[in-house]
């Protein structure tokens, strides 16, 4: 029987103090965290910045991307490095254009559609300029990989297509969807290819030709309506409301 009692007595002393500590300590760690949260006041005028975000413009070493004031360049757009987007052109959600290794144009009233991804190597194996040349009135279709090619004036490039190093596709062109032109290989003016690789269909019409600038000119229509609802936008607006304060403007 005594045997019995001290243990009992043992047991409860034990588990007496381990409440007793664990609640001192925790009294201590929520008194602490309190405190701690107590001695910090940011600032009324922080400017909460999210560094995990996309960067829409990525300079590389001297090269900066430059666009143009009238040019749409959507919100999750990638511009890396010697990239230049002329004025009138769009480059459109997801895109991304890699001016890393060479030079990249967007010429004017363009448009670089959906998830495009445009890349220049430092040469070219057939001699050509490596750069990724896009010129005037040039639509791009949405998923296309272009890499140091170039389109001249008034062509059309179907969705999901690539262009290998060193092609060229000649003005009043028309690449279906999902062709591939392989590295060197020209597209001359006035006629339509598709295929992988991409061969010659057929010649283009007249009509056909006079509508290639018109599906340029109204994608441009198209984005300006997007560019409205990306206005410029800095930290200004947290001077004017300090300076309000301070005079007692209210509006």
């Amino acid at each position: 029987m005594a045997t019995t009692l001290a243990r009992i007595a043992r047991k409860s002393l034990t588990t007496s103090t381990a409440f007793s500590i664990k609640r001192h300590f925790g009294t201590e760690a929520v008194a602490a965290a309190t405190a701690s949260t107590k001695s910090i006041t940011p600032s009324a005028d922080r400017v909460k910045w999210d560094y995990r975000g996309q960067r829409k413009i990525i300079p590389l070493g001297q090269w900066l991307p430059k666009i143009a004031v009238d040019a749409y360049v959507a919100p999750n757009v990638v511009l890396a490095g010697q990239v230049t987007v002329y004025d009138g052109a769009s480059v459109w959600n997801g895109a991304v254009l890699r001016g890393d290794l060479n030079k990249i144009t967007v010429g004017f009233c363009s448009n670089v559609q959906e998830r495009c991804v445009l890349h220049a190597a430092w040469n070219s194996p057939t001699g050509l300029p490596a750069e990724t040349s896009i010129e005037r009135y040039v639509t791009i279709g949405a998923y296309s990989l272009l890499r140091s090619c170039t389109i001249e004036p008034e062509c059309i490039i179907g969705q999901h297509s690539i262009l290998m190093e060193g092609s060229l596709v000649e003005t009043h062109s028309i690449l279906e969807a999902g062709s591939v032109v392989p590295p060197g290989r020209r597209i001359p003016t006035g006629e339509l290819w598709a295929g992988n690789p991409a061969k010659f269909v057929r010649t283009l019409t007249h009509e056909e030709t006079l509508e290639i600038p018109k599906l340029a000119v109204a994608i441009n229509d198209l984005s300006k309506t997007y560019f409205t609802e990306f206005l410029p936008y800095s930290t200004v607006y947290l001077e004017v409301e300090k300076l309000k304060n301070k005079l007692g403007i209210i509006v």
